[in-house]
């Protein structure tokens, strides 16, 4: 039987009348998490287990550098390619592909005979990154009310955060204590839970009618596309300009002790969490407020870091909000993909990470060019706020274009949640899910 929808959303079928209880939407965003988890670990654990890596396998730490490298271009290639290839299946099914594809590339990490070889794992296991988020953002969308999106997709990226908080300094201890493969060796069992925990906690999704790779391509001829990924590149790109030498930097000008570095990176990380949620819930009220807002906070804090870094107390204080003010535009670059793609949902999304990786790129080497001209540990700061003011630019472009065009384009529902006998799901329709926190 056909149910009543709101105007604008997909239809859906019901639910039999043996599946009339509503499935908790908390235990399918937590598996969703528990998968972004694993990614966010793997992704940045390299980091704190490089010297160890290069020792091992007969290489300097620079060229062990170039491991970082090979992820994040796994994951700029990665996310457009697979998100459009997997446009036909069933978002439950990509999810699990996706998920098995970050296991066995971290599984081929832990084994890798040699340098060449990890090169070529850490590659393979940046792909799947991009597509992941993006699948799971769009699939968190659809279980949660339209006026919840961002909350949901937040709560999705905190998986993500938290993985600065816990899992990379528990890897990196491990991989110091019991050798770097045991860093990836971790990751490939959180991958395994998540594979449970994403088979038995969400629900079925189908892909959108019609969808296809070419579909998804389609995305990329909307101007609007192209411009929100180049606030979230541009404007990372400061973010990541203090994040990749923050360690020299509170070492060398705040005076940090050493050991007292993975604390503050810790705070960091906290601060991340905190700007996650924080960003969700104020981007349910206004997408494009929350990122004028989110952009002009953090471009203010990378240029204070430049003066509170001479003091400890300063540097730690400025170092999470440094954190908290970058991520909390995230659910709201995320939410904003997903409005102007129209029905290519799926590979905009993804490219937000994409986009996140290449502004990681710019970050860190524009941040390395002005300390290697000489202006001292102090000058990446100033560059993170000069991309964020960049960044503000291109936003204001992308909100004046909406303006003229007569606002932004309505939301296109995603597909709709299925729900087979054995997998009971709400037998409501889309947009009447049940809300998050």
């Amino acid at each position: 039987m056909t149910q009543h929808r709101p105007t604008g959303t997909a239809p859906t079928t019901a639910a039999p009348s043996s599946a009339r209880t509503a499935a908790p939407v908390w235990p399918a965003l937590a598996a969703l998490a528990l998968g972004g988890f694993g990614i966010g670990t793997t992704e940045f654990a390299t980091m704190g287990v490089l010297p160890e890596m290069a020792r091992d396998l007969g290489a300097t730490v620079p060229e062990g550098g170039h491991l970082v490298s090979a992820y994040a271009v796994g994951v700029v290639v990665g996310a457009p390619t697979l998100a459009a290839l997997g446009a036909r299946l069933p978002r439950r099914m990509l999810l699990l592909a996706l998920v098995s594809a970050v296991l066995v590339g971290n599984a081929l990490s832990a084994v890798a005979p040699s340098f060449p070889a990890l090169l070529v794992a850490r590659f393979l296991s940046g792909l799947p990154h991009g597509a992941y988020f993006g699948i799971a953002a769009v699939v968190a969308a659809s279980l949660v009310t339209p006026d919840r999106r961002a909350r949901a997709v937040a709560r999705v990226m905190l998986g993500l955060t938290v993985s600065n908080v816990v899992g990379v300094p528990l890897a990196t201890v491990l991989g110091q204590q019991l050798g770097w493969r045991s860093t990836y060796a971790a990751v490939v069992l959180v991958s395994g839970l998540a594979l449970v925990a994403i088979s038995r906690c969400v629900p079925p999704v189908a892909a959108l009618d019609g969808a296809s790779p070419r579909r998804e391509l389609g995305a990329l001829r909307r101007p609007q596309v192209w411009l929100t990924l180049a606030v979230g590149s541009v404007g990372f790109g400061g973010f990541f300009a203090v994040y990749s030498y923050i360690t020299p930097t509170l070492v060398e000008v705040a005076g940090f002790r050493t050991a007292a570095v993975p604390a503050a990176l810790a705070l960091f990380g906290v601060g991340m969490t905190v700007g996650t949620e924080l960003g969700g819930r104020l981007a349910d009220r206004s997408v494009m407020g929350t990122l004028f807002l989110g952009m002009t906070a953090s471009a203010l804090a990378l240029a204070a870091f430049s003066v509170t870094v001479h003091t400890v107390v300063g540097a730690a204080v400025t170092v999470f909000v440094i954190g908290m003010t970058g991520s909390s535009t995230i659910p709201a670059l995320q939410t904003r993909l997903m409005d102007v793609a129209g029905d290519a949902q799926s590979l905009a999304a993804a490219g937000n990470h994409a986009a996140l990786n290449a502004g990681n790129a710019l970050g860190a080497f524009l941040g390395g060019a002005v300390v290697a001209a000489g202006f001292g540990w102090t000058s990446p700061a100033l560059v993170g706020a000069g991309l964020g003011v960049l960044g503000l630019g291109v936003l204001t472009v992308s909100y004046l274009l909406d303006r003229r065009a007569g606002g932004p384009a309505a939301p296109v529902a995603t597909a709709p949640v299925t729900a087979p006998v054995d997998a009971p799901v709400d037998a409501t329709p889309q947009g009447s899910a049940a809300p998050v926190g």
